[in-house]
C-alpha cells in the first residue's frame, strides 16, 4: 500500500502546529463534493481544537489576487492553480490542502516574510487525480490530531471527485482512508459490483438507460433496456428492480450484456478496458439509515455537488457534521431542485430531434446560455449520452456580461489515451486571457466571451492526431 511521503509528514507536522498557534482563522474551500467534504473536515478539526474560524465555499474565479484579512487562510481543494498569495502581508499564514496541479514548486516557500505551506501530493510523485483528492489531504490533517472517525468522510470526497474512475477502484493514498474507514465500522465496499448510479432508489431500467460512457442501444431508453431485463430473466413487467435486488448470477447476466454491447460499438484497442466501464466498487455507509439515499456513496455525493451548485454548501456542511433532522430535510429539498434544473438544462441543449451540439474535427460543444454556470459542467457531463463519444464535449455558458465559463467532459475511455484535458484547457484558457484547469477527464475554465471561438480553434487545434477515429 502507497505510504504518505516523509516530507509529506513533516508537512502534516508544520500545518498542526500552525492550526494550534492560532486564533484568527479564514477557510476557502471549492463548491463541489470534494470541497465541501473538505471544509466539513477543516471546520471539524478547529471545532475540535475550539479555534474561532470562518468559512466560505468559493468558485476558482475569485481567488486570483485575493485580500488576506486573517492571521492562518487554509484552502482547501483549491489554491495551487491560482495566484492566492499576491496580496499576503507580513507575518501572515497561508496554508494549502490541495490535489490540482500546481503552479509552483516546493521551494517556493523559502525567503517569504509571511508563512506558506502548500500540501499537495503532485510535488511529491502522487497523481491528484487518481491517488488523493482535497477531502482526502484534509483528513490526513485530521488524522494527525487524533481525528481517525473523520475517514467516511475522506473517502465521501473521493467518491464525489471521482477518484475511483480509472480502475473502479481507490489506489493510492485513497487506500488508506478506505481503511480505515472500514476498520472505524464506517464503510462497507462491494468488491467490482455493476457500478451503475442509484442502486438502492432508481428501478433498474432505468438506472441502466443513463449508460453514457459509450452511445449503445440503451442509452436514453427505457424501453430498450425494459426488453432486455426481461429477455435476462433478471427483471419483470410488474415486478421492476433496483440493482440492489439482483442475485450476483443476475448481476453476472448482465455485465455479459453489457460486454457483449460495448464490444461491438467500440474500437478493438478499448475493449481490454471495457470491464471497468462496467464494473467497481460499491459503498455503503454503515452509519447511516438504511432506507436513506445517503446509505450509497454516489448517492451521498450526489447529494453533496446538489448543494455546492445551488449556494447551499451550508445545508451539505451541517448534514456532514452531523445534523440528520432539520438539515436533511433541507438537503431533499436542494437535491430536488437540482434535478428539475439539471433535467431542464438538458432537455435545452439535447433532448429534441435538433440538438444543439456543434461538431468539430476534434471536439464537439453546445452553447449553455441560461444555464447556470454552478451547474453547467454536471449538464456537459449528463449530455456525454446524446453525442460521439469518441471526442470530448464542451459547454460555455455566460458567467456576467463579459464572461464565459466552460467545462469539458469525456467518455472515461478517453482517459486511457493518455490524454490530459485539464492541462490543455489550462494552457489554452491562459492564451486568451482566461484561467482554468482541472483533471484528465473533467476540467473548466473562465475565459472573456469574445473569446469563445478563438479558444475552440486552438483547443481544437491541440488535438490533432491524439483522438481514436
Amino acid at each position: 500500500m502507497m505510504q504518505i511521503p516523509q516530507l509529506m509528514h513533516e508537512q502534516y507536522r508544520q500545518a498542526k502546529e500552525l492550526i494550534e498557534n492560532v486564533e484568527d482563522i479564514k477557510v476557502y474551500s471549492h463548491i463541489d463534493c470534494d470541497g465541501i467534504c473538505s471544509g466539513a473536515i477543516l471546520s471539524t478539526i478547529l471545532d475540535r481544537q475550539n479555534k474561532e474560524h470562518e468559512i466560505e465555499f468559493v468558485n476558482l474565479d475569485v481567488l486570483d489576487d485575493i485580500e488576506l484579512t486573517h492571521e492562518l487562510t487554509i484552502f482547501s481543494d483549491l489554491g495551487s492553480g491560482q495566484k492566492i498569495d499576491a496580496k499576503a502581508q507580513k507575518n501572515q499564514k497561508i496554508l494549502i490542502l490541495d490535489h490540482h496541479p500546481p503552479l509552483r514548486d516546493l521551494d517556493y516557500k523559502n525567503n517569504k516574510d509571511y508563512t506558506y505551506l502548500e500540501i499537495n501530493p503532485n510535488h511529491h510523485g502522487i497523481d491528484g487525480s487518481y491517488y488523493v483528492c482535497g477531502g482526502g489531504l484534509c483528513y490526513f490533517l485530521a488524522k494527525r490530531f487524533g481525528y481517525d472517525d473523520l475517514s467516511w468522510i475522506g473517502v465521501l470526497s473521493a467518491i464525489g471527485d471521482m477518484q475511483n474512475t480509472k480502475t473502479g477502484h481507490f489506489e493510492g493514498l485513497n487506500k488508506i482512508i478506505q481503511q480505515d474507514a472500514i476498520d472505524g465500522g464506517y464503510l462497507e465496499i462491494i468488491k467490482s459490483d455493476i457500478n451503475i448510479y442509484g442502486r438502492n432508489t432508481r428501478p433498474l431500467f432505468v438506472a441502466l438507460s443513463y449508460f453514457s460512457d459509450v452511445k449503445l442501444p440503451i442509452t436514453n431508453n427505457t424501453n430498450e433496456t425494459m426488453a432486455i431485463l426481461e429477455e435476462l430473466g433478471i427483471d419483470e413487467k410488474h415486478n421492476r428492480k433496483t440493482l440492489n435486488e439482483l442475485t450476483m448470477e443476475e448481476k453476472g447476466k448482465l455485465f455479459q450484456r453489457l460486454m457483449s454491447m460495448l464490444t461491438q460499438a467500440v474500437p478493438p484497442k478499448y475493449i481490454q478496458y471495457l470491464p471497468q466501464l462496467i464494473l467497481g466498487d460499491s459503498y455503503t455507509f454503515l452509519k447511516e439509515d438504511e432506507h436513506s439515499f445517503l446509505r450509497d456513496g454516489s448517492e451521498f455525493s450526489t447529494a453533496m455537488n446538489a448543494c455546492g451548485r445551488n449556494h447551499e454548501e451550508q445545508i451539505a456542511m451541517e448534514v456532514l457534521k452531523g445534523d440528520r433532522f432539520v438539515a436533511l430535510d433541507e438537503l431533499e429539498v436542494v437535491s430536488k431542485i437540482h434535478r428539475t434544473n439539471l433535467a431542464k438544462g438538458i432537455s435545452s441543449v439535447a433532448e429534441n430531434d435538433e440538438t444543439n451540439i456543434i461538431e468539430l474535427e476534434n471536439l464537439q460543444y453546445f452553447d449553455g446560455t441560461g444555464i447556470a454556470p454552478e451547474i453547467v459542467g454536471t449538464i456537459t457531463g449528463m449530455i456525454l449520452g446524446y453525442c460521439n463519444w469518441k471526442k470530448p464535449i464542451i459547454g460555455f455558458t455566460q458567467t456576467d456580461s463579459d464572461g464565459l465559463k466552460v467545462s469539458l467532459r469525456c467518455s472515461r475511455l478517453l482517459s486511457y489515451d493518455g490524454i490530459h484535458f485539464g492541462n490543455i484547457i489550462r494552457e489554452v484558457a491562459s492564451d486568451v486571457g482566461g484561467s482554468g484547469g482541472g483533471h484528465a477527464m473533467a476540467c473548466g475554465a473562465y475565459i472573456p466571451i469574445d473569446k469563445k471561438y478563438e479558444f475552440l480553434e486552438e483547443f481544437n487545434n491541440r488535438l490533432d492526431g491524439k483522438l481514436t477515429k
